[in-house]
């Protein structure tokens, strides 16, 4: 409930406890055990900053926020109200984007696949360092060659590409050998077969479409993730492509006083879990930043330990609901989220974290200055949407009504490396035969030429014989006609002797 132009969450015995828009990209914690109140808690807060004209990003893996597009039922909250003493209290809807990565209940959301940060795709796959060192070459070999990683299909083509001329690359672009090739293929089956390939392609998603307002209110961005959900490495990873989209295409405008906007990170422990620590580090360096942008960032999780403490410390605004400790482990993370707030002489947070009631919250934070509050125990405020599910049906009429439809509805498929990868391994095959070809030729050219060098060589051998016999037969009559002519001298020389 937005009040004074700050966000009333609701009420520690008589005192109003607010938060304030100006702190808001501090980020925040929502924590608690299932059935607590995180949801409600949620949808609090993402309703005043509506009501502030702040858009919102949620992810809703159980489908329970499509009721913001209905106002609440007044008559189910009023007792709750008047227990609290609030008036004034007004149901209403709010306007609403469905997304939904399977195109099932929300326009596709879309990542153009080179544009995903190299950490953040080799995650996906579950890369080794290794791989992932193959998978960067494979993308400066498509950037070399002007060949556009759209989607699945086209990085496919491009590892069969590379895998087939692997020797040729390693020269240039660093060891690439076909075991590398051959496990990122088998991750990118896994990934199809996962129905991941939905997640690649054009129109990838404009940033700047998230941050819509309508008639002054704040555009709830909604992605349903309940398919998604249950592929926690794609859910995990497409959530934090989406924070870091934003660090990276949002101007920085320092503090505001109030957000561009806000984040909801539900199950936001999927987001650590397993995580290398080249991740971790950029989850954590994207957080620390992405405040200067204007955006704030709240994880919503069973329990504060499933944060890393790097990123933990810097959530400034604490919603603490129940916790339930029946083992030694639980006993522990009931203590140190106790003792991660500022502590309140007259309360004994550790006893009251598992004491609590539903729709009750350990609540700490910042002031006006950027101090931490002490924590107090509050009773959270009713939404004023409905806290039901919206039926299927309204949510296909909002989804259809959607100025945006036509924008994201229809996927594009440009030329792009699967079509241009066929090119030039068409053109290598042509190349290869038109060499073939002028090989043979050159070979039967050869040939020609060595038969006829031959029959020159034996027609001039033949020549020159022949001209040996003729001079034989010269020399031959010339020598007998020497001794025809000798022996008619000596003849004539007798006869004229014997006279």
């Amino acid at each position: 409930m937005l009040k004074d132009h700050k966000i009333l969450l609701g009420k520690a015995k008589e005192k109003e406890v607010y938060m304030l828009l100006n702190q808001m990209n501090r980020h925040g914690l929502i924590a608690g055990a299932s059935g607590t109140g995180k949801t409600v808690t949620l949808k609090v807060i993402a309703e005043s900053l509506s009501d502030a004209g702040v858009p919102t990003f949620i992810a809703d893996v159980k489908g329970d926020l499509t009721g913001m597009i209905t106002p609440g039922n007044l008559s189910c909250i009023q007792e709750r109200l008047d227990s609290m003493s609030i008036s004034g209290f007004e149901t209403k809807s709010y306007p609403v984007r469905f997304f939904d990565v399977y195109k099932k209940n929300g326009l596709p959301m879309r990542a153009v696949m080179q544009e995903m940060d190299p950490v953040l795709l080799s995650r996906i796959l579950d890369l080794s360092d290794a791989q992932e060192g193959v998978l960067n070459i494979i993308f400066k070999i498509a950037e070399d060659k002007d060949l556009d990683i759209i989607d699945l299909k086209d990085l496919q083509a491009m590892c069969a590409y590379v895998g087939e001329n692997a020797s040729s690359f390693t020269v240039s672009y660093g060891m690439v050998t076909k075991q590398s090739i051959g496990a990122i293929q088998r991750k990118l089956l896994v990934l199809e077969q996962q129905e991941g390939d939905k997640l690649f392609g054009m129109p990838g998603l404009n940033i700047q479409d998230l941050l819509q307002t309508e008639n002054g209110n704040g555009v709830m961005n909604i992605l349903e993730c309940e398919k998604l959900f249950q592929h926690p490495l794609l859910y995990a990873t497409f959530l934090l492509w989406l924070l870091d989209t934003l660090y990276q295409n949002l101007p920085e405008v320092g503090d505001l006083d109030q957000p561009e906007i806000v984040f909801f990170f539900d199950e936001a422990h999927l987001l650590f879990d397993h995580a290398p620590k080249a991740l971790l580090d950029k989850v954590e360096q994207t957080v620390k930043l992405i405040r200067s942008k204007g955006v704030g960032v709240f994880f919503c999780t069973q329990s504060p330990s499933d944060i890393p403490d790097s990123v933990l410390a810097q959530l400034s605004n604490r919603i603490q609901h129940a916790l339930r400790a029946y083992t030694p482990s639980e006993m522990k993370n009931v203590k140190l989220a106790a003792q991660a707030f500022r502590q309140n002489p007259e309360l004994n947070t550790e006893e009251v974290i598992t004491m609590m009631k539903t729709g009750h919250a350990l609540v700490s934070v910042l002031d006006e200055d950027g101090a931490p509050t002490i924590v107090e125990e509050t009773k959270i405020l009713p939404p004023s949407s409905s806290m039901k599910a919206s039926e299927v049906t309204a949510i296909f009429r909002t989804v259809n009504n959607d100025p945006l439809k036509s924008k994201y509805w229809d996927e594009i498929d440009p030329e792009s490396a699967f079509e241009k990868v066929d090119e030039i391994k068409k053109e290598a095959e042509e190349e290869k035969n038109r060499l073939e070809e002028e090989k043979k030729i050159a070979k039967i050219e050869e040939a020609r030429a060595k038969e006829a060098a031959r029959l020159e060589a034996r027609e001039e051998k033949q020549r020159a014989n022949q001209s040996k016999r003729i001079a034989k037969k010269i020399q031959n009559k010339a020598e007998n006609e020497l001794i025809n002519l000798g022996v008619r001298s000596a003849k004539k020389f007798l006869k004229s002797f014997m006279k």
